[in-house]
């Protein structure tokens, strides 16, 4: 097979664009799906957490199936551009209906619309994002190339869910006031904003992936190694280095994801007021705009500029982000009305979270260069599809947590007779508000730094043996 020219400008800014639309649909359904079925239609909180998690512990089982039926794809357009297409459209039309519930549902009916509609909108996420990472090595050189690709695309990916986090919901109010009227019920304006807003979303999903699909040419003949759970885990036991990495993502993709899932109840049920939407949509603006900012310049700021090692941005990273929970913990219990407070803590999160999604991915790499010199063999296919795999599992521990503790703490207001304005923070009571602060403050707190102790006890690729690995595989391919 002949040589693949050079990326140019058009194919990685197409792939890198592909990430964005790719994310932001990922971000819209992580972080909405349990505060659309619980709080806006009043699906019971546990029930959601049992089906958010049962979903997405069937859905990471079912990334390899799915990569074996693209590895035995063959058509002119290649194995993995049709999946691409076929998962994002399917996808797309799936995620509008999930947050499309006909207003007739209720009780069991609707508790079975949100189980099937989530359960197949993992079904074809799943459909589109294997065949997307898995392309990489259909289109580009090994090394330098490949690496390079891979964290843009994963740097795409962050501002796609930044993007969301910014606006969704001054989007969903705005939308929905337009379409239902400034006098409609809260529970209308939510479920009218969210439907259309997620139809927007939707089309420059499908958008966004057409113009990857058009440009990043991949070689139609380039094998794929499908990896099965049993090869998951089978070449995590023969890399030491592997499962430190993947422990680490778990534990901080748990803690993450779980202030995700809860910070919106933060704002609508203890901070409050009659303007919640908007003080919750200022913070998630400066919120993404940080992590955007982390993602493009902080981190090579601290590796170029600042010639930190990526462990040293990694700790660095941790401690931020443990230290805007301690600062949000302690300003959640003041009697603070000024979300401006919050830009405090919220810039030591984002900001990590931003740096930490960029890191993840560069020691995934590490790891596979080391398992090639340890047991010459890199398994680099199979250590990627378990980022994806893990990264899901947390996703759906998390969510579940937060399901049991909103059932707990009877988070949850019926809107039936709401009207725009109402002071959300009045209708519960000064315990369930207590519980969901320490929740989302304290649990992360404990995770991060379980992280920092069980990768600090077993990372050992640092600077130094990652170059005198480089050197070992230099001279193996000179032999």
């Amino acid at each position: 097979m002949e040589t693949k020219k050079k990326l140019g400008f058009k194919e990685k800014f197409s792939y890198g664009l592909g990430a964005v639309g790719k994310d932001m649909v990922y971000m819209l359904s992580a972080s909405y799906i349990l505060y659309y079925f619980q709080d806006t239609l009043g699906v019971s909180a546990a029930a959601m957490a049992v089906i958010l998690l049962a979903a997405r512990i069937f859905d990471a089982f079912n990334d390899p199936i799915m990569g074996l039926i693209v590895a035995k794809t063959k058509t002119k357009m290649g194995k993995f551009r049709p999946w691409l297409l076929i998962g994002t459209i399917t996808n797309a039309v799936i995620l509008f209906l999930m947050f499309a519930a006909p207003p007739a549902l209720n009780g069991a009916g609707l508790v079975a619309y949100a189980a099937i509609t989530y359960i197949l909108w993992g079904v074809t996420y799943t459909m589109m994002d294997i065949p997307y990472w898995s392309m990489i090595p259909a289109f580009t050189e090994g090394g330098k190339e490949r690496e390079g690709l891979t964290t843009l695309a994963r740097s795409c990916a962050g501002v796609g869910s930044a993007l969301i986090s910014v606006v969704t919901m001054i989007s969903v109010k705005a939308i929905g006031k337009a379409v239902a009227g400034t006098g409609a019920l809260d529970k209308q304006i939510e479920m009218t904003g969210f439907k259309w807003f997620t139809a927007i979303i939707a089309v420059l999903f499908i958008l966004f992936i057409v113009i990857t699909v058009i440009n990043v040419k991949e070689e139609s003949t380039v094998d794929m190694k499908s990896a099965s759970v049993k090869d998951m885990f089978k070449a995590l036991l023969h890399n030491d280095q592997a499962i430190t990495v993947v422990i680490s993502i778990v534990l901080i993709n748990c803690s993450i994801y779980l202030t995700s899932n809860l910070v919106i109840y933060f704002f609508k049920y203890d901070f409050g007021g009659s303007d919640w939407q908007n003080a919750y949509t200022l913070f998630t603006t400066f919120g993404g705009g940080i992590q955007i900012l982390a993602i493009m310049l902080l981190y090579p700021l601290l590796r170029n500029a600042l010639k930190l090692s990526n462990i040293q941005i990694f700790y660095t990273a941790l401690s931020s982000a443990i230290i805007g929970y301690v600062v949000l913990l302690v300003l959640a219990f003041t009697k603070m009305s000024n979300v401006i407070l919050l830009f405090i803590p919220g810039f030591f999160i984002f900001a990590a979270n931003g740096v930490l999604s960029t890191l993840t991915t560069v020691f995934l790499a590490n790891t596979c260069d080391y398992g090639l010199v340890k047991n010459g063999r890199s398994d680099e296919s199979v250590i990627f599809s378990m980022q994806t795999f893990v990264v899901k599992l947390a996703s759906g521990v998390s969510v579940f947590i937060a399901g049991i503790v909103l059932q707990i703490f009877q988070l949850k207001k019926d809107t039936a007779d709401v009207v725009s304005g109402f002071d959300y923070s009045t209708a519960v009571p000064e315990s369930s508000k207590i519980g969901l602060r320490m929740t989302m403050t304290i649990i992360p707190i404990i995770g991060l730094f379980a992280a920092i102790l069980w990768f600090k006890k077993h990372y050992i690729l640092n600077d130094a043996k990652l170059e005198e690995i480089n050197n070992e595989i230099a001279e193996k391919k000179l032999k």
